[in-house]
């Protein structure tokens, strides 16, 4: 299965302050590498980490390592990306939540993820996202 990494564990990962920390590095342990992501997870971690003693190095660093892979388009999906923005515009959905929905509907994927949000978006004929958060071990 691939595992889909949102921005939330990602910067809980590096920042040893972060309330998530802990359970992000376990869940991160047990699940098998590269993570996939998205431009827009990789741009709201960098803002976030910025503070952080060298928090876009090592940010890089997993980057370069592969341990993170940047395997989505938006010029690929950007129609599918719209109409999701467009379906939960009620919530309201982020694009990088949107990039992570569509990835998922690209086949056998999981989200790793601290957002609750991800519970009330659907796949395509309205399944369920398989999902990595808290509370819910990884498998």
């Amino acid at each position: 299965m691939t595992i889909l990494l949102d921005t939330g564990p990602l910067v809980a990962l590096l920042d040893r302050r972060d309330a998530f920390h802990a359970w992000s590095t376990e869940q991160a342990g047990l699940l098998s590498s590269p993570f996939h992501t998205c431009e827009a997870v990789l741009t709201e971690a960098f803002f976030l980490v910025r503070r952080l003693s060298n928090g876009p190095g090592q940010l890089i660093e997993l980057l370069q390592s592969n341990r993170i892979v940047c395997s989505f388009s938006y010029l690929t999906f950007d129609s599918r990306i719209h109409t999701l923005m467009q379906r939960y515009a009620n919530v309201p959905m982020s694009f990088a939540d949107a990039c992570l929905v569509c990835m998922a509907e690209q086949g056998e994927r999981s989200v790793f993820t601290l957002e609750g949000d991800f519970r009330i978006y659907r796949l395509k004929r309205n399944k369920p996202i398989p999902l990595i958060t808290p509370g819910r071990k990884a498998r």
